[in-house]
């Protein structure tokens, strides 16, 4: 179980298919009704939909309709409670179950490309890795300024806290082994979290690597509230020093 995870189980909603596949994928779903439909079919190409979560953080909109209208697996939380709980929850989801073997995690607001999941999963099995991350500092061309500047602070530091060179450790767009997620307690709940999967990671002496994937930003709105999130940040840190 993952460390700050709803102890009560939740309904969830499946929908059973004949596929065997070992990969699962998790979408921490807020508001993205607009663009989720599209993101789960073109998902669903590369992997079975029995092996699709979209964990509904408490959205006011129609994403939990969505979902369940996609026939994917389907949890819902009652209230918002942030990113990183929402991926909690999934983790805990998938290390339930001996058939998966690693997750990929994917925004829900049609920033991630599904089509780049065989690049990952390749990076994955050829170079024996524990985690493949997303990097979109290759491809730049689009990434509002701000974006790009926090992310080659938060990267720097990263890297130094995990020892080992992360290009973009903003990208939510990765593939994590189950096996790695069950020995973590987690404690972040928003999106600090996917920063202290990295550092605890690299302190416990996992292989982390990077795909380039493409950097796509539209209409959508960022959840991400600067001042908040930068203190989060850097408390996270701070606090790495005596995990």
């Amino acid at each position: 179980m993952v460390a700050g995870s709803n102890p009560v189980a939740p309904t969830i909603y499946v929908a059973m298919t004949q596929y065997i596949n070992k990969y699962g994928v998790i979408f921490p779903a807020y508001n993205v009704e607009e663009h989720l439909g599209k993101v789960l079919e073109d998902t669903s190409g590369f992997i079975p939909r029995e092996d699709i979560l979209v964990v509904d953080d408490g959205s006011s909109d129609g994403t939990f309709d969505v979902a369940k209208s996609a026939q994917v697996v389907l949890i819902r939380h009652d209230v918002n409670k942030g990113k990183g709980e929402a991926l909690k929850t999934g983790f805990s989801y998938f290390i339930g179950r001996e058939d998966i073997e690693a997750v990929f995690t994917i925004d829900a607001d049609g920033q991630h490309d599904p089509s780049e999941i065989p690049s990952f999963i390749e990076m994955y099995e050829t170079e024996g890795l524990d985690i493949v991350i997303g990097s979109r500092m290759n491809k730049t061309e689009g990434m509002p300024l701000v974006r790009f500047l926090t992310n080659k602070v938060t990267s720097s530091i990263i890297s130094l806290r995990a020892g080992r060179r992360i290009e973009d450790s903003q990208s939510g767009y990765r593939l994590i082994k189950t096996e790695l997620l069950a020995d973590m307690q987690l404690a972040a709940s928003h999106y600090d979290l996917e920063s202290e999967i990295l550092i605890r990671a690299g302190l416990n002496g996992a292989k982390i690597g990077s795909v380039p994937i493409k950097t796509i930003y539209a209409d959508e709105h960022s959840k991400i509230n600067p001042l908040r999130d930068t203190v989060r940040f850097l408390m996270l840190v701070f606090r790495s020093f005596f995990w």
